[in-house]
């Protein structure tokens, strides 16, 4: 099968799949919302050589919306999830439940791997102050680094959503470790300027920012006002997975040097770039 004939059946799939999708009277989770999602998911894993970022407008359109969905989709998840969990009396002993779960856990260790190769200097570790950019209800990333990880550090959550915060605030409140290294701030990060500086580490979420412009907007804000050396981590999508993942393209990230790029082939959807502040700022 050719490279074109294999794009074509891609595209028919995924289109099928996201006219489903978008007929859906609610993305809250449902038996109809989790078979979609999966079905999709399974689509988009295998290698393609597809390059989603040239379809043509009708498609680009599609996958736009998608992404926009399906984000929805997984808000609603997490809303869901994060609620159940915080009903007991312990919420992190059960956060098992979470149905990607083990995504995470694989997640985790990977840019934990990633950041520590380009992050350690003569044996010493750093990284005590993180920001997370787009947290969510339900910060599995920061909960994970923060528990398994980086038993040290300091995580300042960012989300613009008053009710996500909240709920990722009780889900850590009765831990008596992680109640006091994990902060969440209701606040756009475009409105955080000089307090970037104090942060040696920034992860990006996928979704801040599903459009184009809308990333480029926060990554030069963030160039702006980070530490010179401090490091930017992003996750990103490559193939087929730019359906379930906006695609940040390299090019965008004036005013930092790129140390890697990391295209999963397993579970893991996300694409993951790791950067460098530039101490004199290209922008």
């Amino acid at each position: 099968m050719s490279c074109q004939q294999q794009e074509e059946i891609l595209v028919k799939t995924v289109c099928e799949i996201y006219d489903k999708i978008s007929k859906l009277e609610s993305l809250k989770p449902s038996e109809d919302v989790n078979k979609l999602l999966a079905q999709l998911k399974l689509t988009c894993i295998p290698p393609n050589p597809i390059d989603t970022t040239k379809l043509c407008q009708k498609h680009q359109e599609i996958r736009t919306h998608l992404i926009q969905l399906r984000g929805e989709s997984q808000s609603s998840l997490e809303t869901h999830f994060s609620t159940k969990l915080g009903s007991y009396e312990n919420p992190l002993d059960h956060i098992e439940e979470f149905p990607a779960y083990p995504n995470y856990i694989k997640l985790g260790l990977l840019e934990f791997t990633i950041l520590g190769n380009h992050t350690k200097n003569d044996g010493q570790d750093p990284k005590s102050r993180i920001a997370f950019v787009g947290s969510g209800p339900l910060p599995l990333s920061s909960i994970l680094l923060a528990s398994n990880h980086l038993r040290n550090t300091s995580f300042q959550s960012y989300d613009f959503d008053e009710s996500a915060n909240y709920l990722a605030t009780r889900l850590v409140s009765v831990d008596p470790d992680l109640s006091k290294r994990m902060f969440f701030h209701t606040t756009d990060i475009l409105n955080v300027s000089d307090e970037l500086s104090d942060y040696e580490v920034v992860f990006l979420g996928a979704l801040v920012g599903i459009n184009k412009n809308d990333k480029v907007k926060v990554i030069n804000h963030l160039a702006k006002y980070m530490a010179p050396n401090s490091i930017l981590m992003l996750r990103s999508a490559h193939g087929a997975r730019g359906f379930i993942y906006p695609i940040v393209d390299l090019t965008d990230l004036k005013g930092f040097e790129v140390l890697q790029v990391f295209h999963p082939t397993n579970e893991v959807m996300c694409s993951i770039i790791i950067a460098r502040k530039s101490i004199i700022n290209g922008m």
